[in-house]
């Protein structure tokens, strides 16, 4: 089907030409005024000013909407998320107020802990009924595409079978959807003194099943001072891309733990967090083309200092806006709230946000070639 979208205040991010933004570049937004979209079969055909419609479109379509006061923009790309799981971790927030830290509720079973074992008991399908609703609930306040990690099995089977939930979330869902293999996202209990042991088991049980059933396109770790070293994640992300999977790593959220210079040694597709970040970290990430993803929600939640968004972009960082969508440290998927904490937490400028959660998104997850831009034959959300 055709439809032509008229009379449209501002159509943002309409662009032909696009690449991966930093530094200034970062805000500069390109907008056009009192514009028209033609899309057909959900693939942008056309676009341009009002006054250029009668001479590029002199046959107007049937489904023809008027947008008078509204503004069109890419869809939100959102490159981090773990929405799938099975129930949401709000008794944390108690403990959270009396003052016990993350690394503290993790120590006594909460958190990722707590998660994997609600994981581990629910079945399939109702990890897809619960993971399909919350992907219509980001869709509708403006997501078209987002990466989706494992994690929150922390065992042979439950690992594949977030995996699988994630693989049919894909083939139903017509929103853009990337698979992250997050094994190493905490030990589990019975190998919390034995790394190597529940390291090998990843490699060597979970790997081969996933690359098999093609389950994942990215492999990721948690780089974080009591979970897993710079030397595990290397270990971990190297077994991951014979696998012909690329990393992605959790680095420098709570500690400066050496994530970030890991995953540029690993060219890492983005190190996410980056709370915690230091001058050799912030030259490292600068001088790579790895991508450092923001994830303000996940500060907010946790009332941690906020990503250092200017000082990354004055250096020339290439970065990214995400929601980190989980069931206790960041338990929403909404990415306005991400540009709003932004630009007022972060003192990003609103262009900036806009285009870290758009084309810099998408840069981050691979999908540049069809989301993040207002450009021909890109798709319409």
């Amino acid at each position: 089907m055709t439809t032509l979208i008229i009379n449209i205040k501002q159509l943002v991010n309409a662009t032909e030409s696009y690449s991966l933004l930093r530094g200034d570049a970062l805000a500069i937004l390109p907008v056009i005024n009192n514009a028209f979209l033609l899309v057909e079969d959900a693939i942008i055909i056309d676009y341009g000013s009002m006054d250029e419609l009668k001479s590029k479109i002199p046959l107007l379509p049937q489904n023809v909407i008027d947008a008078t006061g509204q503004f069109i923009l890419p869809a939100w790309c959102d490159s981090h998320t773990h929405l799938v799981f099975a129930a949401t971790r709000e008794d944390e927030f108690v403990d959270k107020i009396k003052g016990l830290t993350y690394s503290e509720i993790a120590a006594k079973g909460g958190g990722i802990l707590n998660s994997a074992k609600k994981v581990q008991a629910a079945s399939e399908d109702e990890l897809f009924q619960l993971a399909w609703m919350r992907l219509e609930e980001i869709s509708k306040s403006g997501t078209g595409a987002v990466e989706i990690k494992s994690g929150y099995g922390l065992t042979v089977e439950a690992e594949l079978k977030m995996l699988r939930v994630i693989k049919k979330l894909k083939e139903k869902s017509s929103l853009t959807i990337k698979s992250t293999f997050l094994g190493a996202h905490t030990y589990p209990l019975q190998y919390k003194e034995n790394h190597q042991g529940y390291i090998d088991e990843i490699i060597k049980e979970m790997l081969p099943v996933i690359a098999q059933e093609k389950l994942a396109d990215y492999i990721d770790v948690f780089c974080e001072e009591g979970f897993f070293s710079a030397e595990e994640t290397e270990q971990i992300c190297n077994a991951g891309i014979q696998y012909g999977l690329k990393p992605k790593i959790h680095a420098n959220q709570l500690n400066l733990s050496g994530g970030v210079q890991a995953g540029v040694k690993l060219n890492a597709v983005s190190v996410d967090h980056l709370e915690t970040m230091d001058e050799a970290a912030i030259q490292s990430l600068a001088q790579s083309n790895t991508i450092g993803t923001l994830l303000p929600t996940a500060a907010f939640f946790l009332r941690m200092p906020f990503q250092p968004a200017r000082q990354l972009i004055d250096s020339g960082c290439a970065i990214s806006l995400a929601t980190d969508y989980n069931p206790g440290s960041s338990p929403s998927g909404n990415m306005n709230l991400v540009i709003a904490m932004a630009c007022i937490q972060m003192k990003m400028l609103p262009e900036e946000a806009i285009n870290a959660a758009t084309i810099n998104g998408a840069y981050a997850m691979e999908v540049a070639d069809s989301l993040g831009t207002i450009t021909i034959g890109k798709k319409q959300i």
